[in-house]
């Protein structure tokens, strides 16, 4: 009689034991699929300026985020409620970046609502027109670090 309830109670450790790896090993699972993160869209070039866009959702917006480090000019597009409201993220916003000379080096349609670009530092302007409203800002881009830029039109 000894022996049998020797043998059920190492036989209930081990199923127990047995659980508890697999609870583990479902938690982990868990954890790695939760700590994948969105990647960029591949970047793209015109007229040999490098750059990327996107960011709808919230991995991308995220993914986004991280990587304006790496490139020296960060923009990003909005739509406000005319009071002020809450703000939007905004797509199919046409962007021309040109040099202080007035020379065209970016005209690309953006695909979200960031837009990345690997510029050499110097003075640009950009002019970006959403719903046909435009609007221009001038941007020094320097060495080390992305020039940001916001651009927000009124929610009609």
């Amino acid at each position: 009689m000894m022996k049998t309830e020797n043998r059920r109670a190492k036989g209930v450790a081990w199923g127990r034991r047995t659980l508890c790896y697999a609870a583990g090993a479902l938690l982990f699972a868990a954890a790695a699929m939760n700590g994948v993160r969105a990647q960029l869209p591949p970047a793209q070039t015109s007229g040999g300026v490098e750059y990327v866009t996107g960011g709808f959702g919230a991995d991308m917006a995220q993914a986004f985020k991280e990587a304006q480090s790496g490139y020296p000019l960060a923009l990003t597009f909005a739509a406000a409620d005319g009071d002020g409201g809450s703000r939007p993220y905004v797509a199919d916003v046409h962007v021309v970046i040109r040099r202080a000379d007035g020379s065209a080096v970016l005209d690309v349609p953006s695909a979200g609502p960031y837009l990345l670009v690997r510029l050499d530092p110097g003075r640009y302007v950009v002019e970006a027109t959403y719903l046909g409203d435009s609007q221009t800002h001038d941007v020094t881009v320097k060495e080390g670090g992305p020039a940001q830029r916001v651009f927000t039109w009124e929610r009609r």
